[in-house]
């Protein structure tokens, strides 16, 4: 069966709400001190995405798909998000990450 745009829009959409949703969790646990199994499978899951984002030259895979199927490149036409919250996710969530993995490094190892 071949991809539509639609059907990956949905997936990229899902999997964003998921990993964002891990930067919130991981940002809360190292700003709460409250560091747990679901901390290290946030963080886990963010390093995960991390790895294929450095091996597709930081480019999501499913932008790639997308661009396959004819969406049109630099259009963010790959997720259901405002085009500015789109064209900002990377420095975002890269940051707010970067913030929550340096938390709970300094909360584990206090």
């Amino acid at each position: 069966m071949r991809n539509t745009i639609l059907q990956i829009r949905l997936v990229h959409t899902v999997i964003f709400w998921i990993l964002s949703s891990c930067v919130v969790y991981a940002l809360f646990s190292g700003i709460a001190n409250r560091v747990t199994g679901w901390t290290w499978i946030a963080v886990g899951l963010l390093f995960v995405e991390s790895v294929v984002l450095v091996a597709s030259g930081w480019t999501c895979p499913l932008t790639i798909l997308a661009e396959r199927q004819g969406a049109v490149r630099g259009a963010v036409a790959d997720i259901f998000l405002p085009k500015w919250l789109a064209d900002r996710i990377f420095p975002i969530c890269g940051t707010a990450y970067g913030v929550a993995l340096v938390l709970i490094v300094w909360r584990v190892f206090r």
